[in-house]
């Protein structure tokens, strides 16, 4: 069906992106339909807006889903990643678009010829890091480049928090505002980087050890770890010969510091089983992970991570419930799902909290003879009664990119991500309307 919008997905990174695509389709006269597995929840994300179409979508059903997809010009997937593949899939079987905010896998890299021979969009990366990060990064990298300018650097850090007037007495400084699996299991593999020409490689179980501490004007001293592949980003952002580029991701100052105490404690593992019953206790699942021994179990863990038992790190431990007698309450098949169990109870959003995004790149190029240096951020600020930050942030890149295709301004096909001009342009204005802009400093 021409001009109609398919939405998977009715999380909690989907609320700015519901409001923003019913207005598009009221102001074009397209149509809409959003699908959850619970179509409770789909019913609920539209707050009553009739003209939004709230169904159960299980794609799992592959008959109902694919009579659901026929419909759409333009299928948007806020799924879990692991779906991304066989939803885009069926999007090539159907001819039909397909947009995500997720990184680009390996298998929908394999759908990138086949995309471009049926004339398909298949956006990827398009939300907030992914996303974001790309466009504002690229849009100073080409300036630098159109100027004769050489990049020696780029280092880039995103962090999803909390503002800071909310929760005042968590001492980790976070709640969730997105997905608490992936919070929970971040970093796990290998983190790769550049600095000055040379490959540089963090294990996992070294990951919040290796620290970068960045200064965003206005906000203060944080901490950033490295994520994921970094080296990939040289192809992507035409930067072969760079000699120091880093991706990263950024927390309060202090965060890292504990949380390397669970990964070294080994409860983050979310690919062995370690089966917990509702009725085992936080300190349960703890005690799994120690030597045999008996006493209090802040001092052992303390005894077997080789710290002082007054150590500040494990305050934020206790404060979390790791060492309590509280039930879990729930079944969990690994440690990283009762990790996440017990840190729902404590980080969970409640009405009031506020979240923030924090985005910092830095630039340090080489233009006629002397070294330059562009620093450039974003805040945005959660609004009280306002989908969240990171909604926003997540959501309206792709809602603007949807409508850009669906009005014939976007031209590439294939798998992609936004880095071409044709991309981050409209879309970067467009969220600037919207109060998501990077203010940008020429520090030299």
């Amino acid at each position: 069906m021409k001009n109609h919008i398919l939405l998977l997905g009715a999380g909690r990174s989907s609320a700015a992106l519901i409001d923003y695509l019913g207005r598009a389709a009221a102001s074009h006269g397209w149509t809409l339909t959003l699908g959850d597995l619970s179509e409770e929840a789909a019913q609920k994300a539209v707050k009553g807006n009739n003209q939004i179409r709230a169904i159960q979508f299980d794609l799992s059903d592959s008959f109902k889903a694919s009579e659901e997809i026929l419909k759409a010009e333009v299928v948007i997937s806020l799924l879990p990643p692991h779906l991304h593949p066989e939803a885009a899939r069926m999007c090539l079987l159907h001819k039909k678009h397909f947009l995500t905010a997720s990184y680009v896998s390996e298998s929908m890299k394999s759908l990138d010829r086949d995309a471009k021979e049926f004339g398909l969009l298949f956006l990827n990366e398009c939300g907030l890091d992914p996303g974001i990060d790309h466009m504002s990064a690229m849009q100073v990298i080409d300036s630098i480049k159109s100027k004769g300018g050489t990049l020696k650097a780029f280092r880039s850090f995103t962090g999803g928090l909390i503002s800071p007037e909310t929760a005042p007495g968590n001492p980790w400084r976070y709640l969730f505002t997105w997905n608490a699996r992936n919070v929970v299991t971040a970093g796990q593999g290998v983190a790769t980087y550049l600095e000055d020409g040379t490959e540089r490689r963090i294990p996992y179980q070294k990951l919040f050890t290796r620290l970068f501490p960045i200064e965003v004007a206005g906000l203060g001293k944080f901490d950033g770890y490295a994520n994921r592949d970094s080296l990939q980003y040289r192809k992507i952002y035409g930067l072969e010969k760079i000699p120091t580029l880093l991706r990263g991701t950024l927390r309060y100052t202090g965060f890292c510091q504990a949380w390397n105490l669970l990964v070294q404690l080994g409860i983050c593992d979310d690919h062995s089983e370690c089966v917990t019953n509702e009725n085992q206790s936080c300190g349960d699942l703890i005690e799994k992970f120690l030597p045999p021994g008996s006493g209090d179990l802040r001092t052992r863990v303390a005894l077997y991570l080789g710290i002082n038992s007054n150590d500040q790190r494990l305050d934020l431990l206790e404060w979390s419930g790791f060492f309590s007698k509280e039930a879990i309450g729930a079944t969990s098949k690994t440690a990283a799902e009762a990790t996440e169990f017990i840190l729902n109870k404590k980080w969970r959003m409640k009405s009031g909290d506020l979240d923030m995004i924090v985005m910092w790149h830095q630039f340090i190029y080489e233009l006629d003879g002397k070294e330059k240096e562009i620093q450039s951020n974003l805040v945005v600020e959660g609004v009280t009664g306002e989908p969240t930050a990171m909604a926003k942030t997540v959501g309206l890149p792709l809602g603007i990119a949807a409508k850009l295709l669906l009005e014939g301004k976007l031209t590439l096909r294939g798998v992609q991500i936004p880095v071409q001009r044709e991309f981050y342009e409209p879309i970067l204005a467009e969220l600037s309307i919207n109060g998501i802009t990077l203010s940008e400093n020429h520090i030299r």
